[in-house]
């Protein structure tokens, strides 16, 4: 299998991931505090890699995260429920900063968490915010891909 980490590790690591933001955006507490929260309380095969690499780095780029998404939203950032908002982030950051992630696996990884996590309907929200912010943070993947 080599170093190639299975899907469902990355899964849970996305998971976790949205969990933090969530709890971020909610308490403001320090990333670092948050991170060490999750791995103390997540044992099990997970991406961690992923985690400590995605995670902390959304707090630090949330202003530009917000000004990718703001224009594509229906209302104003604090109006959007926590979870959504979280979900945002997450989907606008590896859109705009994980280029080795398919745009269309980062779609439907936050489409999925939508489904579990967030209100009725949610997840039609997340993918036609996401969908619209393709062609401008992928523009090259969106036209090969088109």
């Amino acid at each position: 299998m080599g170093s190639k980490i299975p899907l469902a590790q990355r899964r849970r690591a996305r998971q976790l991931i949205m969990q933090a933001l969530y709890q971020w955006i909610l308490s403001r507490m320090e990333p670092n505090d948050i991170s060490q929260q999750f791995h103390e309380d997540n044992p099990g095969k997970i991406d961690w890699e992923y985690f400590d690499a995605v995670f902390p780095d959304v707090p630090k780029q949330s202003e530009q995260l917000v000004a990718h998404m703001e224009p594509l939203l229906d209302r104003e950032v604090s109006a959007l429920d926590p979870v959504e908002l979280a979900l945002l982030y997450l989907g606008t950051y590896e859109l705009a900063n994980r280029i080795d992630v398919p745009y269309r696996v980062v779609i439907n990884e936050c489409v999925e968490l939508a489904k579990s996590y967030g209100a009725t309907d949610s997840h039609k929200y997340i993918n036609g915010v996401l969908d619209k912010l393709v062609p401008v943070l992928r523009t090259i993947e969106y036209s090969e891909k088109s």
